[in-house]
C-alpha cells in the first residue's frame, strides 16, 4: 500500500445520505458507499435527518437552524461529509454558517464543519485524486450540470473525468447542459407550470443527443427529468452518476417500475 493509500483509508467519511436518496433510491447511497470505500475510506452514516434546504429556501430560519445544529452534532467526528447531491453538498457546504451569523461561536463551529462537506464526485475527483474507477456500462449517456453543484461547488469536469473511465460508456455532450431542469426542490411545487415549460425544453435536448441514458449527480433533478421523458414516451434511462460509477446498475432505471411491478 502506497503512502498517500493509506493515508486515505485514515478518513473517516461521513455520508449524507439526503432525504430523496433515502425515502426514493437508496442504491445510489449504496453506490456512494461503495465508491468511497474503494478510494480507501472509512464510511460512517450518522443518524440524520434533512439539510435544512426546504426550510432555508422558504424563509423558515428557526427550523434550518434546528436542522442545521443537529447535522453539525451528528458528523462532529468526520473527516469529511460527502453528499451524491449538488444541492444538498451545496447547502452544507456554503449556507450553514450563514444561519448563524448572529452566534459567533457558532459561526465558528458552522463554518468548520462546512468547510469539510463536499459532493461525491468532487470528493473523489479533487481530495482523493481519484481518475478512474473499475465499472463497465454498455451504453451512450448524456450528463445533466444540476444547478447547485455547478454554481455553487463548481463540479462538471470531475463527473466526466470518472465517467470516461467506465467502460463501454460512451459520453455526448448535452446542449444547455448547464441550464435547469426546472426542478429546483420547493420551485417545482409553487410555479407547477413555468417547472413543466422548463422540463419540457430539457427533455427536447435529452432526446436530440440521441443517447440511450440520462446521468446527473442530483436525485430531483433525475426525477424531474425521468418523469417528464417518460410521460413523453421517450425511451430514455435515467440514472443517478453514482450507480454507473460503482457499477450498480441491475435496478430499474429512475422511474422504471420494478420486475413485477404494474408499468
Amino acid at each position: 500500500m502506497s503512502e498517500s493509500q493509506a493515508a486515505k483509508t485514515q478518513l473517516r467519511v461521513g455520508l449524507f445520505v439526503t432525504c430523496l436518496v433515502d425515502l426514493f433510491r437508496p442504491t445510489v447511497g449504496f453506490a456512494s458507499v461503495k465508491l468511497l470505500e474503494d478510494a480507501g475510506c472509512k464510511v460512517v452514516v450518522p443518524a440524520q435527518t434533512c439539510c435544512g434546504q426546504p426550510a432555508f429556501n422558504s424563509g423558515d430560519r428557526a427550523d434550518a437552524q434546528a436542522i442545521a445544529r443537529r447535522t453539525i452534532d451528528a458528523f462532529a467526528g468526520c473527516d469529511y461529509v460527502v453528499a451524491p447531491s449538488g444541492s444538498c453538498a451545496g447547502m452544507l457546504a456554503k449556507h450553514y454558517p450563514d444561519l448563524f451569523a448572529d452566534e459567533p461561536d457558532m459561526a465558528i463551529k458552522a463554518a468548520a464543519f462546512s468547510a469539510k462537506c463536499c459532493e461525491l464526485t468532487s470528493f473523489l475527483v479533487d481530495k482523493l485524486g481519484v481518475t478512474s474507477v473499475a465499472a463497465s456500462y454498455a451504453g451512450v449517456a448524456a450528463y445533466h450540470d444540476s444547478c447547485s453543484g455547478l454554481r455553487e461547488l463548481g463540479v462538471r469536469d470531475q463527473p466526466r473525468k470518472l465517467l470516461a473511465s467506465v467502460e463501454g460508456l460512451s459520453l455526448v455532450e448535452l446542449e444547455e447542459a448547464d441550464v435547469c431542469c426546472g426542478f429546483g426542490g420547493t420551485f417545482a411545487v409553487k410555479y407547477g407550470e413555468l417547472s413543466d415549460a422548463i422540463v419540457a425544453r430539457k427533455s427536447d435536448k435529452i432526446v436530440a443527443t440521441g443517447a440511450d441514458t440520462l446521468l446527473a449527480g442530483d436525485l430531483g433533478c433525475l426525477m424531474n427529468m425521468a418523469g417528464k421523458l417518460q410521460r413523453a414516451g421517450k425511451l430514455v434511462k435515467a440514472r443517478h452518476v453514482a450507480e454507473v460509477l460503482a457499477g450498480m446498475t441491475d435496478e430499474p432505471a429512475i422511474g422504471e417500475p420494478a420486475e413485477g411491478e404494474a408499468k
